[in-house]
């Protein structure tokens, strides 16, 4: 009996948490362009690729996390690059992106470090050159979702009292008692 009763709790919270995930669906946005790079490794061996920092036109974004929409999209290019142009199938790839470029270097630098300085192990670290492989968009468009422009953010912020400071700079005379 308390089996069954722990079972069924069980059952409803993960129905509950399934409902939440669901219509908690996050929108996305576009931006003009972004900047990722790709990296690919295989646990059976120690060589890993990298592709070089790449300028992509209409990126989608997803507006609560401000992440790459569509990873496993852009994960997949450069796996199926890696299978059928390097002969490296089951690769692990693994797509970053931002729309500033300095997050996206700074990314790329710490990655690369991590694998070209490693006292541990040794990596047969090679490069992808662009010329040789180039993300495609991918279009995150929902035929029922128009995009989202991403929210602008708020410089002014209400007084307290709710009023606002007039725009001229000026401030209006204190209220009389």
């Amino acid at each position: 009996m308390k089996f069954n009763r722990q079972f069924v709790l069980g059952a409803a919270l993960t129905m509950l948490l399934a409902a939440t995930y669901t219509t908690a669906k996050a929108k996305n946005y576009v931006t003009p362009k972004a900047y990722m790079f790709g990296f690919a490794a295989s646990f059976n061996d120690s060589t890993v690729y990298f592709t070089d920092i790449q300028q992509v036109d209409s990126v989608w974004f997803n507006q609560k996390k401000d992440m790459l929409a569509g990873r496993s999209e852009y994960s997949s290019q450069l796996r199926s690059y890696c299978a059928e142009k390097l002969d490296q199938p089951r690769r692990t790839c693994v797509v970053i992106g931002n729309p500033k470029l300095k997050k996206v270097e700074k990314k790329f630098e710490k990655m690369k470090k991590m694998y070209l300085q490693n006292k541990k192990v040794t990596y047969d670290v090679r490069f992808i050159k662009e010329e040789d492989f180039k993300f495609q968009a991918v279009n995150m468009n929902n035929e029922t979702e128009e995009p989202v422009a991403k929210p602008e953010k708020k410089k002014d912020k209400p007084k307290k009292d709710g009023k606002r400071p007039p725009r001229d700079g000026k401030m209006p005379p204190p209220p009389h008692k």
